[in-house]
């Protein structure tokens, strides 16, 4: 059970109302219970969910507000009835931290799909109290929604796994993208983006990504090791692509077409949405003939979850992050807003609280 508190347990930062400044808070974390693990929390990742919901962006922000939902930390706790975690492991928390536990999606390890998935922040918990995520120095959980992070795995580095990792991983197996010497295109090169083309480059793809800012080539190319690099205005690169393409993942925040990039895919394609336009217009058309797949999708169950992180761990596959202090959240929010970050910003939590 988390509750407010001018002495609590639990030291955070909130947004107290819809200008989404953040100020220092405490509240209380639940006791551990028989099948909770509680972490000491070392990293959290700045996700534009963060954005949204201290901004009440979705009209339905419970103030005070604690978010943060890439979350990695080491175990301090763990419940008599938990079998799968110790003090002293290294672990992460993600996008939610309950489901019903019975539904056909939660025997499916399909658990973010649940009609009654808790969000790690700003949603109502089975207990009735509003949950509070990462932006604090500890959380516990059901240890169902805890995941391992290998020995020797930078903690910071782990933590933007659990949101913009898994986020564009889930679609990329579903969809089997991960077949080498198939190519791929990525458009958007933000947090979600870069992790596609690691993602791709590691399942041995031909990578292209597509950006309206030529500004992202050369490292598009020389950091995150792309094939090639498209500025999607250019309708004469465009044109020369299509029927190119076998797989696309879609990052692209804002408002964009999509008939362009559908033209790209080869018969039989698959294009994954990951983000959240405000609508989609597609031409049958340009899906039909082509026997063209246009898929969403939204982060990943609890099993493919683990995966992912294993397979991180295995490949060495590592997001490209800037460490920030908690005092530095409001203006790190803004450098999101305004596209100023290269590749996630990631709080230091155990160096902020001293």
């Amino acid at each position: 059970m988390a509750s407010e508190s001018e002495n609590g347990n639990c030291s955070a930062w909130a947004a107290r109302d819809p200008s989404g400044i953040l100020s220092p808070y405490k509240f209380n974390r639940r006791a551990v219970r028989s099948d909770d693990v509680s972490l000491r929390i070392t990293h959290c990742g700045v996700c534009y969910a963060d954005v949204n919901w201290t901004r009440n962006m979705h009209n339905d922000s419970a103030y005070p507000l604690v978010p943060g939902h890439e979350i990695a930390g080491v175990v301090t706790d763990v419940g008599s009835e938990v079998k799968g975690f110790k003090v002293g492991d290294h672990v992460g928390v993600g996008t939610y931290v309950n489901s019903c536990r019975d539904c056909e999606n939660c025997n499916s390890s399909l658990e973010n799909h649940c009609p009654k998935t808790v969000f790690t922040f700003n949603r109502i918990d089975t207990d009735g109290t509003v949950t509070k995520g990462g932006y604090s120095t500890h959380i516990v959980v059901h240890e169902r929604y805890c995941f391992k992070i290998p020995d020797g795995y930078p903690l910071e580095k782990a933590a933007p796994l659990l949101c913009a990792g898994i986020t564009v991983y889930t679609p990329m197996m579903r969809h089997n993208m991960n077949q080498p010497g198939k190519s791929l295109g990525v458009i958007g090169l933000g947090g979600l983006g870069h992790m596609a083309v690691k993602f791709g480059k590691a399942f041995g793809l031909k990578v292209t990504v597509f950006s309206t800012s030529e500004s992202k080539r050369d490292e598009a190319i020389h950091l995150l090791g792309a094939d090639n690099f498209v500025i999607s205005s250019n309708t004469q690169q465009m044109e020369s692509l299509k029927n190119s393409m076998h797989f696309i993942v879609d990052t692209a925040s804002g408002d964009h077409p999509f008939d362009p990039y559908l033209s790209l895919l080869k018969v039989g394609g698959v294009m994954a949405v990951v983000c959240f336009p405000s609508e989609i217009k597609v031409h049958p058309a340009i899906l039909n003939p082509g026997a063209r797949t246009l898929s969403g999708s939204i982060v990943g169950g609890t099993k493919v979850i683990q995966e992912m992180v294993n397979f991180c761990a295995t490949k060495k596959i590592y997001p490209e992050i800037e460490i920030i202090k908690m005092d530095y959240i409001n203006e790190a929010l803004q450098r999101l807003v305004n596209r100023d970050v290269k590749y996630r910003f990631v709080i230091d939590i155990e160096n902020s609280f001293k």
